[in-house]
């Protein structure tokens, strides 16, 4: 429960949700170190598998083993690197793993993640190791009074060893211990989670050359990808107005010589073949309107990225709600993008995912700008089923954003895009 919003800001309303956010301090430490206690495990099995590698080679018959060896290296390394990116700054992968002994010696990042190795299959796991067994002390020695009675005489003692236990006060003794393992938890475990986490952060991230250039490549693939939707975009358009409204013009200039050689000869026969070339024109000016929406909406322009949305949602076939909280303008390319996404989000949503409703949320923080859509359908969407995803992918790429697809089968399927827009 959230403090009284009538409560002075002051230093009583800071001690009384001090202890609140220590706990939800220490279960996110708690958290952080299982999750390194894992990693930890795989680093202890890849160090084992690269030490019985190394003695092999020694004797000449390891050399083929090596490319697995350090595929498996860069595999742990990677798995640690994703964890630490989602409590702290991304850390990027390296550059592609070495194949031979020789290269993986002169290669400076596999020799950091070789330390790193060493260091979180032995700090890391004892680190790991120690911070799950402080919860376990907790209700170990707190409970204890309750059942100190059921272990063999001599037995009983508190998790540390000591004292031994023979009447009720002692156990009782033993149940503060609890409030110290309490303590402990709750002071001990970020300060363990940072030093099993400090390794890795100081060791993993790739050289400042190696990521020039990974984003100098980076760079190079999303101008590519722009190209290929810019291309995209033109065999669109030129599609709509050679299918659609070339058509209609067309049709309209067939009516209209036809209506023209009536007129002398049978003038009610013109009439009507006015009224439909006029209904004709009418269709094509509409398909015309319609593909000039696609390329830039007029509502974009001239008013806001929510509106657009508001109107896009709209014309939605499956309802859809908009949630946007968008202060300011961002650039005319950068919403024209999460414009795009929208569109094509809730054309698939129509199309493909069974839904009853969707949800568009916007958001602004700081110099990002984040475009999610959530549809209640059945779930199952695949970037490589042609479903327009793949478009919407290379769309964010091509302004340095990223696109997360969630899509369990069985729904619900979750859109997000991620997109710069300054600050």
């Amino acid at each position: 429960m959230p403090p009284d919003a009538h409560d002075p800001p002051g230093p009583a309303t800071a001690r009384r949700w001090a202890p609140a956010a220590r706990v939800r301090l220490s279960v996110d430490a708690l958290e952080r170190l299982v999750g390194g206690l894992g990693t930890a495990v795989l680093a202890l099995s890849t160090l084992a598998l690269l030490t019985v590698t190394a003695l092999a080679c020694l004797v000449g018959v390891g050399l083929p083993a090596v490319p697995y060896a350090l595929r498996a290296l860069r595999a742990v390394a990677d798995r640690e690197r994703d964890r630490l990116s989602r409590t702290g700054p991304v850390i990027a992968a390296g550059l592609p793993t070495p194949q031979t002994l020789r290269s993986a010696v002169a290669d400076p990042t596999v020799r950091r993640e070789a330390r790193w190795l060493v260091t979180h299959a032995t700090l890391g796991l004892f680190l790991g190791l120690l911070g799950l067994t402080l919860p376990i002390n907790v209700l170990r020695d707190g409970t204890f009074p309750l059942w100190w009675r059921l272990l063999p005489a001599g037995e009983a003692t508190s998790a540390l060893g000591f004292p031994v236990v023979t009447d009720t006060t002692g156990a009782l003794g033993v149940g503060l211990f609890g409030l110290g393992w309490l303590a402990l938890v709750g002071y001990a475990t970020p300060t363990l989670a940072r030093l099993q986490e400090l390794p890795g952060r100081r060791l993993l991230p790739p050289d400042p050359d190696a990521d020039l250039v990974l984003r100098v490549a980076e760079l190079t693939a999303t101008r590519a990808a722009a190209l290929d939707a810019h291309a995209a975009e033109l065999r669109r358009i030129e599609r709509a107005l050679h299918d659609g409204t070339q058509n209609r013009i067309v049709g309209v200039t067939v009516l209209l010589g036809a209506a023209r050689r009536a007129v002398t000869r049978d003038p009610a026969d013109a009439d009507a073949l006015l009224e439909r070339a006029q209904r004709a024109a009418e269709d094509a000016l509409a398909e015309l309107r319609a593909v000039v929406r696609g390329i830039l909406p007029p509502v974009l322009t001239d008013r806001s990225l929510p509106d657009a949305l508001l109107s896009l949602a709209a014309t939605c076939p499956v309802p859809a709600r908009v949630d946007a909280d968008v202060p300011g303008r961002c650039a005319a390319s950068v919403e024209a993008t999460a414009y795009f996404v929208a569109a094509e989000a809730l054309t698939n949503v129509a199309r493909h995912s069974g839904a009853r409703r969707a949800t568009v949320t916007v958001r602004r923080v700081a110099d990002r700008l984040r475009v999610t859509i959530v549809d209640d359908g059945r779930g199952g969407a695949d970037e490589r089923a042609g479903s327009g995803l793949s478009g919407i992918r290379r769309r964010a790429e091509a302004h340095d954003g990223k696109l997360t697809l969630t899509s369990p089968p069985g729904g619900p399927t979750t859109v997000e895009v991620d997109l710069p827009c300054g600050s």
